[in-house]
């Protein structure tokens, strides 16, 4: 699982999750750069303390800009091995109640934040395997949500985004694997700043389960060499524990002159309340 001699970006690295997995992949040997909206000084300054190597690049993950300056930074540090897209924002509102700016704004920082970085890595890393003539060492670890799974009434805008990073992901563990590049998404449970309203406070005593301690270390393991084999997966973490999410699969067919007969009779006498969304992942995971 040694992550020396490796580069990582991650975003969103300031507080929270991110600065808990930049941390871990620091630890782990690497050289991170870490980002975030106003420049993340202290991790840098607490990875350097620990006797590892970082540089901040601050900027909004969701401009075009932000994610050049990102690799350029990496690159210049020696390469570009690993990027961990974890930058994201909250504007909650039922469906009716959303303005157009909470939609965009939630979007353009997770979806296409995820975007702009893990396009710009997949363009290096496709050059130099090229220009190599063999597969390069690249791992992407994005950050989807349950909210996708469930289908979150109050979150139609991050439900939507995480969707789409969950689909971007999988397109990029399809496109680029021949490269050497493994893409996979994580569903973390943790406690953060983004997540206490829906969270809470930790526990007064005790370990906390959500805790993002308890996903740092996974997101080091997808980004070390033991995890060349894991590709195109989708994870929720939590509380010590990692489950892989089983693809969806075809629950029932019919003929379309059995829409009137056998299709009626199967949703009449099914629970209504029994949807698309996976909600008892919440429970089995």
């Amino acid at each position: 699982m040694s992550l020396t001699g490796r580069t990582a970006i991650v975003t969103g690295a300031a507080a929270g999750l991110g600065r808990a997995e930049a941390l871990a992949l620091a630890a782990g040997g690497a050289t991170v750069v870490v980002n975030d909206i106003s420049e993340p000084k202290d991790v840098v300054a607490e990875i350097e303390a620990a006797g590892g190597k970082a540089v901040a690049v601050d900027g909004d993950i969701g401009e075009r800009a932000t994610a050049d300056a990102l690799v350029e930074a990496a690159l210049d540090l020696g390469g570009l091995d690993i990027v961990v897209n974890n930058a994201g924002v909250l504007r909650d509102k039922m469906l009716f109640s959303m303005s157009d700016d909470d939609w965009d704004t939630v979007l353009r920082v997770h979806l296409r934040g995820h975007f702009l970085l893990s396009r710009n890595a997949a363009k290096h890393w496709r050059d130099k395997s090229k220009a190599d003539g063999a597969p390069v060492y690249g791992r992407l670890v994005n950050t989807a949500s349950e909210a996708f799974l469930i289908g979150s009434p109050g979150q139609p805008n991050y439900a939507a985004a995480k969707a789409g990073i969950t689909a971007l992901t999988m397109s990029a563990a399809r496109g680029l694997a021949k490269y050497g590049v493994r893409a996979n998404a994580i569903c973390p449970r943790a406690r953060t700043a983004m997540t206490e309203g829906v969270f809470g406070a930790a526990p007064a005593e005790g370990t906390d389960p959500l805790s993002v301690e308890h996903v740092a270390p996974f997101v080091a393991y997808l980004a070390s060499p033991a995890a060349e084999h894991v590709n195109g997966q989708v994870f929720v973490v939590h509380g010590g524990s990692v489950a892989l999410v089983e693809p969806p699969r075809i629950e029932q067919r019919w003929k379309l002159d059995e829409l009137e007969t056998s299709f009626a009779t199967f949703f009449a006498d099914r629970d209504p309340g029994r949807m698309f969304a996976a909600t008892e992942i919440l429970g089995e995971s």
